[in-house]
C-alpha cells in the first residue's frame, strides 16, 4: 500500500485546503492549534477524507485509557528509522483531529495515530490500519464514558476479523477480551498496576482469580494468554528471548511498559528492538507531560493524571518525601464533571509529602485527603502554593484541564 501515488480527488484536495485555511485562521486568532476545527471543516466537505488520506500510509492506531499520547510518540520515533512519519502528536485523537494531522503529511510512509477509545472501531474501519496497539482500559470520565466493559465490547466487535496486527497487553483482562476477536494478535506482558476495573470476568461475569502476575476466570476458563514480548525490569524481552535495554528520558514503570509495546509495534514493520528502543530516547516530554519548568525559583515537574489508574502510576514515580506535591483537580467538560473517582485513588501513598491543593474542585479533593489522614493546605492558586514550598523540586500532579491551566501559567 505505502508508496502508491494515488492522488486525492479534486473534492478531497479542496477539503484539505479549506481545512488548513480554517486551522490557520484559528491559530492566528489565538484559539489553539486549529487542528480540530480544521478537520471538522475538511470532513464536512469530504466525509470520506480520512480514508483517502490514509490509503497510501502504513497506519498504526494506538488506543488506551492511559498512556496513548506517550506511546504514540514512542512508536513514531521508532518508525522514523524506516521512513517519514505523520502523527497527531499533540493528542487531538477524535476523527477531526486525526484527519487534520494526516492532511499535513503528504510525503509520509507511516501514519501513527492516537485514537480516543470510543472512536477506535470507526477510525479502524476508515483507515485500514496495518497495526493496532491496545494498552489498557480503566474508568475515566464517569459521567460520559460507557463503563469499561462496554468499551471493551465495542473494541471486540469493531476489530473482529480485522486484517491489522493487534499488539495487546496480556496483563489487562479487558484488553485481552477485546483483542481476542482479532485473528492476528501479538501479546505483550506490559503489566497492570490498577486492577480495580478487572475483578470480574469480561466474558462471563465470574470472579477473576489472580495468582501472582497470572489471571484466569475460574468459571469459564478465560485466561491470560502467553506473551511473546515482555517488560522485565529495565529490559524488553523479544520473541527470541533476547533482552534489550530500555533507553528513556521519561520516568516511571508505566513508560517502560509503553516502550515495550512500542518495540513490539516497531518490529511489525521490520525495525529491530535495539534500534527502536534507542530512538525512543529522543522523547523528553509529551505535550508538556514530565517537563521540568522553572517557576518562582523552584523546579516544577508537571505530571498529568486523569483517572485512578493514572494517579496510581504517577504516585509511583514522584521523588520521595519530603518533596512537596501540588495537586490540582478540575471537573470541566473535558475532564468529566463527576469527581467521585477521587475516592478510588489511594492518597495514603503521599504520606510524608507536604501537600498543597488547588484547582476548581480543590474542596472535593481536600475532603478526600482529610479522610486519608493526609496533611495538606488548600491554596487559591499555583503561585500561592509554590510560595509555600521551599526552594528546589516540586511535583505538580493535575488532571486534564487543570494541567492545561498550569502550562499556561508557567509559560510552557
Amino acid at each position: 500500500m505505502a508508496g502508491n501515488s494515488d492522488p486525492l480527488t479534486p473534492r478531497a484536495k479542496l477539503a484539505v485546503t479549506a481545512g488548513k485555511a480554517v486551522a490557520a485562521a484559528s491559530r492566528a486568532a489565538g484559539r489553539g492549534s486549529g487542528s480540530v476545527i480544521g478537520g471538522r471543516v475538511a470532513l464536512r466537505l469530504d466525509p470520506d477524507l480520512l480514508g483517502r488520506l490514509a490509503q497510501n500510509l502504513d497506519v498504526v492506531l494506538v488506543s488506551a485509557t492511559n498512556g496513548k499520547t506517550t506511546t504514540t510518540r514512542l512508536i513514531a520515533e521508532a518508525l522514523r528509522a524506516a521512513g517519514p512519519v505523520v502523527s497527531n502528536a499533540l493528542g487531538a485523537n477524535m476523527p477531526a483531529g486525526i484527519t487534520s494531522a494526516l492532511a499535513g503529511g503528504s510525503d509520509a510512509k507511516f501514519g501513527v495515530i492516537e485514537v480516543d477509545e470510543k472512536y477506535l472501531a470507526g477510525v479502524a474501519r476508515d483507515t485500514a490500519p496495518k497495526c493496532i496497539a491496545l494498552l489498557n482500559l480503566s474508568r475515566d470520565q464517569l459521567d460520559r464514558a460507557a463503563e469499561t466493559r462496554m468499551l471493551a465490547e465495542n473494541w471486540r466487535e469493531g476489530l473482529a476479523g480485522s486484517k491489522a496486527v493487534v499488539v495487546a497487553n496480556c496483563d489487562d483482562p479487558l484488553v485481552v477480551w477485546a483483542a481476542s476477536s482479532s485473528p492476528n494478535v501479538i501479546w505483550v506482558a506490559a503489566g497492570q498496576m490498577w486492577k480495580d476495573d478487572a475483578w470480574s470476568c469480561p466474558s462471563c461475569g465470574g470472579v477473576m482469580q489472580r495468582p501472582g502476575d497470572d489471571w484466569f476466570c475460574g468459571e469459564c476458563g478465560f485466561r491470560r494468554p502467553t506473551p511473546t514480548w515482555a517488560l522485565s525490569g529495565d529490559h524488553v524481552l523479544d520473541p527470541h528471548g533476547s533482552a534489550w535495554p530500555i533507553h528513556l528520558q521519561l520516568p516511571g514503570r508505566a513508560n517502560k511498559a509503553n516502550a515495550a509495546s512500542s518495540a513490539a509495534v516497531a518490529a511489525v514493520f521490520g525495525v529491530p528492538p535495539q534500534v527502536a528502543l534507542e530512538r525512543m530516547y529522543q522523547v523528553q516530554a509529551v505535550a508538556g507531560r514530565y517537563d521540568v519548568v522553572q517557576f518562582q525559583n523552584r523546579d516544577l515537574r508537571l505530571l498529568l493524571a486523569k483517572n485512578p489508574a493514572g494517579w496510581l502510576e504517577t504516585f509511583s514515580l514522584i521523588d520521595p518525601p519530603p518533596t512537596p506535591v501540588i495537586l490540582s483537580v478540575n471537573a470541566r467538560g473535558a475532564d468529566g464533571t463527576d469527581t467521585s473517582w477521587l475516592w478510588d485513588v489511594d492518597y495514603t501513598r503521599l504520606t510524608g509529602h507536604p501537600i498543597f491543593v488547588i484547582g476548581d474542585r480543590k474542596l472535593d479533593l481536600a475532603v478526600r485527603l482529610e479522610v486519608a489522614n493526609q496533611h495538606f493546605q488548600v491554596c487559591e492558586n499555583l503561585d500561592q502554593a509554590v510560595q509555600m514550598c521551599p526552594p528546589g523540586r516540586i511535583e505538580v500532579i493535575a488532571n486534564y484541564t487543570a494541567f492545561q491551566d498550569l502550562r499556561r501559567r508557567v509559560g510552557n
